[in-house]
C-alpha cells in the first residue's frame, strides 16, 4: 500500500480544559499518544506536559491528515476550544475510546 493512500489521523492533545493544545498528525494513532504521554513524542508535549488526548479524527490518506493538521495549527485558539468541545465538552482523555 502506498504510503500516500494509507490513512491516518489528526489529533489534539492538552495538558487541562482549555489548556496548551498540540495539534499532530500519524498513521498510527495508539503508538503516536503513548509516545507522548511517555513524554517521547514531541519536546513540545514533554515540555508542556500535554499527555490528554482531547480530539481526533480519521482521514482516508495521509496527504490530506497533513493539509487538515497545517491548517488546524493555523486556526485561532477559540476555534480549537470549539472544535473539541463539539465532541467533548469536558476535554477528557479520550486514548481510551480511540485508540
Amino acid at each position: 500500500m502506498d504510503r500516500e493512500r494509507q490513512g491516518g489521523w489528526v489529533y489534539i492533545m492538552a495538558d487541562r480544559y482549555r489548556g496548551t493544545m498540540y495539534v499532530g498528525v500519524t498513521t498510527d494513532l495508539s503508538a503516536r499518544i503513548r509516545q507522548h504521554q511517555s513524554r517521547e513524542g514531541s519536546d513540545f508535549c514533554a515540555r508542556y506536559g500535554l499527555t490528554r488526548l482531547v480530539w481526533a479524527e480519521r482521514g482516508d490518506d495521509i496527504v490530506s491528515c497533513i493539509a487538515h493538521e497545517k491548517r488546524l495549527k493555523r486556526w485561532r485558539r477559540a476555534w480549537k476550544f470549539e472544535l473539541i468541545e463539539r465532541g467533548n465538552p469536558d476535554w477528557r482523555d479520550m486514548f481510551d475510546q480511540l485508540a
